[in-house]
């Protein structure tokens, strides 16, 4: 496509002389520009990519993919239904629950809101991500039916370890002639657990599910029912068809309806970003055609001398569209790179820069997530470099073309 010729005199003019020093100064802004640009875009798109992974992999992974709870709340007949439910196509785990919340106290005065969720030990053993999330202590414990599993932020809150005693109290108790009184019992931690997600390892309590039952007087009886089924993404058409199964008196709800307002504002945030980033880009693609406009201006004379010596309007054309689309293809294979090898070692550098600095960038209470992720996707590290050297190419194609249309005699004139 293009000749050698036009490849040696389209390189020979990017390297610019002493007293063309300011149109090679414009030229590597550019190239710095669409190299920052299409870096930051696809660390960025990383960043958020791996913030939903990581969030969705957790809230699924721990509250399952389809909840079953009832009107008159309080499921009676739990066993029996969670059997009709396992033999349904698709279905991996049914987990029968009681759920409640309460105040937790440690040691000291220091104490704090829970929430506590009863169930099976064979139950909790098959959740992968509680089962290998266990940093402390074991399920012996838990299987004993008496010692409770809390998460380790709670475990620093309130001052305490495995083998220690948790006090729970629950605002509905026994019911006396002075009025109802809470509930209060001590549990022995049995181990802890670090899924490294501050709202669960901050709040949550796992407890047996008989002694659940007693505590939270549902003896007999469970509060709800999760489903994992094999396709996370088609759990809403499960979820169809097991309110069809049950019927009117129960309430089935999916994942993706619990929390579609989440997801949903991590997506609209995610476009905007990668909208706005994109600007970057066109900025630096703007400063390759104002880069070029001076370097076509500056090599006049030398045009109008190719001119003279045979040389055609494509072969002008072509050795112009050669040093603009040079600059886009060189920054956006930098960018790329930097971005790539900063997304993928993105945690190790936001430890490096706070243990310098001293500083808290990623407060594990506001992000949810106790480290930084980031998620690199071929399909969309294509897509940032196929619009960045889009942008580059398109950008490259005016001044090539004014380029070509200087016409000699013009020229030579007036030098």
């Amino acid at each position: 496509m293009f000749g050698s010729f036009e490849r040696f005199v389209a390189f020979r003019y990017l390297r610019a002389k002493r007293q063309e020093g300011f149109i090679s100064v414009v030229a590597w802004f550019s190239l710095l520009g669409i190299m920052l640009g299409v870096a930051t875009l696809i660390i960025v798109m990383a960043v958020m990519n791996g913030f939903r992974h990581d969030l969705l992999e957790r809230v699924i992974g721990l509250n399952g993919h389809i909840t079953v709870t009832s009107y008159s709340q309080s499921l009676d007949a739990f066993d029996q239904t969670a059997d009709r439910l396992r033999e349904l196509p698709g279905v991996v785990q049914v987990t029968p629950l009681v759920e409640g919340q309460v105040m937790a106290t440690g040691r000291g005065d220091t104490a704090g809101g829970a929430l506590v969720r009863g169930l099976r030990g064979e139950d909790f053993a098959a959740r992968d991500i509680l089962r290998d999330a266990l940093s402390q202590g074991s399920l012996g414990g838990f299987d004993d039916g008496q010692g409770v599993i809390i998460g380790i932020r709670m475990a620093n809150r309130l001052g305490v370890g495995v083998g220690d005693k948790l006090t729970l109290i629950a605002p509905k108790g026994s019911v006396t002639a002075f009025g109802t009184i809470p509930r209060v019992k001590a549990f022995d931690v049995a181990a802890i657990f670090n899924v490294g997600m501050y709202e669960y390892d901050n709040s949550y309590v796992y407890m047996p599910f008989p002694l659940a039952q007693r505590y939270f007087n549902r003896e007999g009886a469970a509060t709800q029912i999760e489903i994992m089924v094999e396709n996370a993404e088609r759990a809403d058409v499960r979820a169809a068809e097991i309110q069809n199964l049950l019927g009117r008196d129960y309430r089935v709800l999916d994942w993706q309806r619990v929390n579609a307002s989440f997801f949903n504002a991590l997506q609209v945030e995610r476009n905007v970003m990668f909208l706005i980033l994109t600007l970057i880009i066109l900025v630096a693609a703007f400063n390759v055609i104002s880069s070029q406009i001076m370097l076509v201006k500056d090599k006049g004379r030398g045009i109008a001398i190719l001119r003279t010596m045979g040389a055609s309007r494509a072969t002008i054309l072509r050795i112009f569209f050669i040093t603009g689309s040079s600059v886009g293809v060189i920054g956006t294979g930098l960018g790329a790179l930097l971005g790539i090898s900063f997304a993928l070692n993105i945690e190790t550098i936001r430890q490096w820069i706070e243990g310098l600095s001293g500083a808290n960038l990623f407060a594990a209470e506001i992000y949810f997530l106790s480290k930084l992720p980031a998620r690199v996707e071929t399909g969309e590290v294509i897509a940032v470099v196929a619009m960045a050297l889009t942008l580059s190419l398109l950008a490259s194609i005016y001044p090539a073309w004014r380029a070509a249309r200087l016409d000699p005699v013009e020229v030579l004139r007036y030098e």
